[in-house]
């Protein structure tokens, strides 16, 4: 039995948990420059998404924060969806 309700939401928990930890990367893990270019990548990616798609992304991260404990990583995943070009940002 799957400890994920959905192939997305197994796909969305992985997507955050790597895009958390490289953000969080000091440079003596991570080239910095390889570090945009992966979050780069994935906000390019998201931005070719279909408005369902979008949608249903929004709904299991929506669902992925409330359920959150971690204060740290909580707060990762509220800013996600403007951090990864989902919604526009408020200018």
């Amino acid at each position: 039995m799957s400890a994920y309700p959905s192939l997305t939401r197994a796909l969305a928990e992985a997507l955050v948990d790597v895009l958390w930890f490289v953000e969080g990367c000091e440079d003596e893990q991570m080239d910095p420059d390889d570090a945009v270019k992966v979050l780069e990548g994935v906000a390019a990616l998201v931005s070719h998404l279909s408005n369902d798609q979008r949608n249903e992304f929004m709904d299991v991260l929506g669902s992925m924060t409330a359920e959150e404990t971690d204060p740290s990583r909580r707060e990762f995943l509220e800013g996600f969806p403007e951090g990864f070009g989902l919604v526009a940002e408020d200018s």
